[in-house]
């Protein structure tokens, strides 16, 4: 059965409670939560007990399952034992993955295994993706520190933006370690510096086909299995929410050319 997932940095002002029922509203099967800070002091809706049994009623009431959550930044100050609040909530509401992302400093490899044991401590497995302006800015930067930390349960992240601009192709997609993908579309020419890469990345997504990213060539070589959702933060659509979420899932389920997998 194919399904289509919504990615909550899409709409990062929502609660959890107030995207679960979006989605649902929308056509979209599961979601992807923020249970932890992209930086000290940023945004984030990890829920306190009360906030988790509401949600996680919420979203048997709606049938919209979690599968992921985002997007945890590993530098040298990220001690693993500080995202044991966020994947207790994530393993008790049935999420079967963790996002992120990385900067390179010594000690990367051994703190990513960590952070992998610790995921898999709780059934979950770990997602990596490659960010321009981070120290980890290819996929095949990516693919060695998940080689070198020799955890099973992780894998390479397919953000479509981040793999395009980062240099990545339709070809060089590693099958056998992708588990997840996250679509949008963009320009096909990047922008110019980190301040513009950034801005794009956080506020300045479009709609499949509004863009010139190869997004049908990249779903079709995507292994079947593989779980997609939709990643678009934009903010120049002004549209009521519902609508715009309802724009994201008609522009973006009809690429699902192949079944992907309902978590």
């Amino acid at each position: 059965m194919q399904s289509l997932g919504l990615g909550h940095f899409t709409f990062l002002d929502h609660s959890p409670v107030e995207l679960v029922r979006l989605a649902r509203g929308a056509g979209f099967a599961f979601v992807g939560l923020r249970f932890h800070p992209v930086a000290r002091d940023q945004l984030n809706w990890l829920p306190d007990a009360a906030g988790l049994r509401e949600l996680q009623k919420v979203m048997q009431g709606e049938g919209v399952t979690l599968y992921d959550i985002e997007t945890v930044v590993i530098d040298a100050a990220l001690d693993p034992r500080d995202l044991l609040g966020a994947l207790e909530a994530a393993a008790t509401l049935g999420a079967r993955r963790l996002n992120t992302c990385a900067d390179l400093f010594d000690g990367l490899p051994d703190t990513f295994a960590r952070i992998c044991a610790l995921a898999e401590s709780f059934g979950m497995g770990v997602d990596l993706e490659c960010m321009a302006w981070r120290g980890l800015n290819t996929p095949a930067a990516c693919l060695d520190l998940i080689e070198r930390a020799g955890a099973s349960n992780a894998a390479y992240l397919v953000d479509a933006l981040h793999h395009f601009r980062c240099g990545g192709t339709v070809r060089d997609l590693p099958a056998a370690r992708i588990a997840s993908a996250q679509l949008c579309d963009a320009p096909l020419t990047p922008p110019q510096g980190t301040d513009g890469l950034l801005a794009e990345a956080r506020g300045g997504r479009l709609l499949p086909d509004a863009g010139g990213l190869s997004l049908r060539e990249l779903v079709a070589a995507l292994p079947a299995d593989t779980v997609i959702s939709v990643e678009l933060p934009n903010a120049t659509d002004l549209r009521p929410p519902l609508e715009r979420a309802r724009a994201i899932h008609a522009a973006t389920f009809p690429l699902l050319n192949k079944a992907a997998p309902c978590p």
